[in-house]
């Protein structure tokens, strides 16, 4: 088959799901029959579980680990990533293909669609897109960090906690405080005997909560905040926000089904959007209704490659998702944290085996072997 007969294969994110989809795709398609394309805005994956320790640690200089460029993903070669940002999807008829455009006009025919684009956060792990602004982001937040001397992180979810512990493990007289609308930390994926045991632990390691109450953003170089409940922080000079949504905003004019009221590309049980054959999404941009972590998006990927290799060959699909147990670490510095899996009665770690199965190392070594390096 000539090359320009070869069926293309173009995957959107350059995410956990994404690089590993890409990557095992490469290694199960004939490269004289199937072209494989990674779309991806940054020239790099960013191993984002270490994003607290990334944005606030310089010591460790874990950006020359963490972001892992894309020149070995491929198996053999067989796989082409190009740096762009997506503008929108250009569906030829259902079923049949179509093509990307990206931001720069440039389009790339596809068979079969992957949509892995993740979550779009704000604060400190908002990276931009060239490898230079990325690297004056991180040590900006670093600079950030180390000259604050009241830190206030709005979002008492598991990045906002962590980037405390981070904070007060580097800088142990430091205040830090942790403002979460909820009564409890988390949210009510969690029981409550897992989330006391949170701040309890974050609260012996000398982190600040206000909870139940709600704190609007100031400008920069503001000092000083008063939550919506009436709470002075008269000190507080730097208040980095964490949250996140789908990054899912190119699809808008593709299918106005498509998105979930959230934003989060619906999904059947086999990763397809539904109404669009041969088009599927993976990771956390889905609706799946589970935490979004990596752990849940690596169980993705087989599933996704098996599936889109199937519909390239006209096959049914042979694999479907049932879903895992939630479960959770979280890191509190290098050496703590606090751990829940929703397995038996529910199983609840401390502080050695946060440290030994993630606060110690975070999984760069694995993250990195995964994707060739």
């Amino acid at each position: 088959m000539p090359h320009n007969a070869t069926k293309a294969v173009v995957v959107i994110g350059g995410g956990w799901a994404g690089t590993l989809i890409a990557r095992d795709l490469s290694a199960k398609l004939d490269p004289s029959k199937y072209s494989i394309t990674l779309v991806n805005d940054r020239p790099y994956f960013i191993h984002l579980i270490a994003g607290a320790r990334l944005t606030v640690v310089a010591e460790d200089r874990l950006e020359d680990k963490v972001l892992i460029p894309f020149d070995r993903l491929f198996h053999n070669g067989n796989g082409t990533a190009k740096i762009g940002k997506v503008a929108s999807v250009v569906e030829d008829e259902k079923g049949k293909g179509g093509e990307i455009v990206l931001r720069n006009g440039e389009r790339i025919r596809y068979a079969a669609l992957v949509i892995a684009t993740g979550n779009s956060w704000a604060g400190p792990i908002d990276f931009p897109e060239t490898d230079a602004e990325v690297r004056a982001h991180i040590n900006s937040w670093r600079d950030k960090y180390e000259k604050a001397k009241h830190v206030v992180i709005v979002g008492g979810g598991p990045l906002g906690l962590e980037t405390a512990g981070e904070v007060k493990e580097t800088w142990p007289h430091k205040k830090v405080t942790v403002v979460h609308h909820r009564d409890q930390l988390l949210n009510d994926t969690w029981p409550e005997k897992y989330r006391k045991d949170v701040e309890r632990r974050w609260e012996h390691f000398g982190v600040d909560f206000i909870l139940g109450d709600k704190l609007d953003i100031p400008s920069t170089g503001t000092i000083g905040v008063i939550t919506h409940k009436g709470k002075h922080l008269p000190d507080a000079d730097l208040i980095p926000a964490f949250g996140s949504r789908p990054n899912t905003s190119f699809l808008k004019t593709f299918d106005g089904e498509v998105l979930n009221e959230y934003g989060a590309i619906r999904v059947d049980e086999h990763f397809e959007v539904p109404g669009h054959p041969g088009v599927f999404a993976a990771g956390d941009v889905t609706n799946r209704k589970e935490t979004k972590q990596a752990s849940k998006a690596h169980r993705h990927v087989p599933i996704v490659v098996e599936n889109v290799i199937s519909f390239l060959q006209g096959q049914p699909f042979k694999r479907m998702y049932k879903g895992l147990p939630e479960s959770i670490i979280i890191t509190l510095g290098k050496n703590g944290g606090s751990g829940y899996f929703d397995v038996l009665f529910g199983i609840m770690i401390g502080n050695w085996l946060s440290k030994w199965l993630v606060a110690r190392h975070l999984g760069i070594k694995g993250s990195r072997r995964l994707r060739g390096y």
